[in-house]
């Protein structure tokens, strides 16, 4: 079933998370007081500014785990940027729903393989672990965009989180480990598939993560299954 162009770019977002009411308001707000200069691809770069920002703060991290505060403030400039691009344009009604929308997604995916592969090489997680949280990121992505096109559906949030959500849980996590060093010493040693390694609090975090992305695009494929089979049912088969 293919879409017409202008029936992809009226996708519908679908954005529920616990934050929403209320980030709506203040991105709303940002946008109507930004000077004029500045435009939605400008932000999209501040956004990957960002994304490199929380990758150097937890790379040097190694050195001290105070620069997980250099890390903490790239995701604020990370959202920033990747928040207020698309709604500036909204607010000024300049929006270029076509361009905005491959921009805007390709750099997200250069922006979360940036950040991912930060984080795993800090002292504080496996690069291993982070990997996984990383393609399940990708599949959902992937899961998502498919549902763009075919279902109209642009589909921001899951269980009530959303980007915003993570971001903020990803500051309180870099707060503690500051604060509390001995969450950063913490390591068991494990053995997994002939691989030995020590197996730290984030580590069993990244899992988790993992699992549960991988939970969302698992759902949300099967219980599509059934809408799909049902709008495009299968043809008669007539051997003459």
């Amino acid at each position: 079933m293919k879409k017409s162009q202008e029936e992809i770019k009226q996708a519908k977002r679908i954005q529920t998370s616990i934050l929403n009411p209320y980030e709506k308001k203040a991105l709303v707000w940002l946008a109507e007081r930004l000077p004029a200069w500045v435009t939605s691809d400008m932000l999209t770069f501040v956004g990957f500014l960002g994304a490199a920002i929380v990758a150097t703060g937890y790379a040097l991290s190694n050195l001290n785990l105070n620069w997980l505060w250099l890390a903490s403030f790239g995701f604020v400039v990370n959202w920033f940027g990747d928040s207020l691009d698309g709604g500036l344009a909204r607010v000024r009604n300049t929006q270029r729903k076509t361009y905005g929308f491959f921009i805007d997604h390709n750099v997200d995916v250069i922006n979360e393989c940036i950040m991912f592969a930060g984080v795993g090489t800090s002292p504080l997680v496996n690069m291993t672990f982070m990997a996984g949280v990383l393609v399940a990121y990708l599949a959902l992505s992937v899961y998502v965009y498919i549902d763009c096109y075919l279902k109209g559906e642009h589909r921001l949030t899951y269980g009530g989180l959303g980007p915003t959500e993570f971001r903020i849980l990803a500051i309180l996590v870099n707060t503690a480990f500051i604060y509390i060093p001995a969450l950063s010493r913490w390591k068991t040693h494990i053995s997994l598939f002939h691989n030995e390694f020590d197996f730290g609090i984030l580590d069993g975090i990244a899992v988790v993560v993992a699992f549960i992305l991988f939970f969302f695009y698992l759902v949300s494929f099967i219980k599509d299954i059934s809408y799909f089979k049902r709008i495009d049912p299968p043809k008669p088969f007539d051997k003459d």
